[in-house]
């Protein structure tokens, strides 16, 4: 069974930075994308970030600005998002998801195609 755990989410202060962790289990990471998403209260879901496991290709969105670094470890079958110089506006519940290499580049940022989701981490930033 494909599962996904998100961890590493927390209160923060402006400016500060957090290390989130997506642990996969249940399937081969080297065939699969694994993609960050957000989803803040009353918006919809969005992409952070995607990596090929098997491969190099990544991608961020616009919004990211050079801030947050996607990252793997494929020995701990682990999948990293590094966040720096956050602010209020990235307040949301953050998301891990995995899609099939062979034909999910296309949907990197693409939330409503992806179809293997983990159950969210929360990340605040306030003072």
């Amino acid at each position: 069974q494909l599962q996904l755990v998100e961890s590493g989410g927390g209160l923060v202060q402006p400016g500060g930075s957090l290390r989130l962790s997506c642990v996969t289990s249940g399937f081969t990471m080297e065939d699969y994308i694994i993609g960050w998403f957000r989803q803040a209260p009353g918006k919809e879901r969005e992409g952070i970030s995607c990596l090929n496991i098997g491969g190099t290709y990544r991608n961020y969105a616009d919004f990211v600005m050079g801030r947050f670094t996607i990252s793997k470890d494929v020995a701990k079958k682990a999948v990293y998002l590094e966040m720096n110089s956050l602010n209020p506006e990235d307040t949301a519940i953050y998301y891990c998801a995995a899609i099939p290499s062979r034909y999910g580049l296309p949907y990197c940022l693409t939330p409503r195609m992806w179809n293997v989701w983990g159950q969210g981490t929360q990340v605040t930033v306030s003072s």
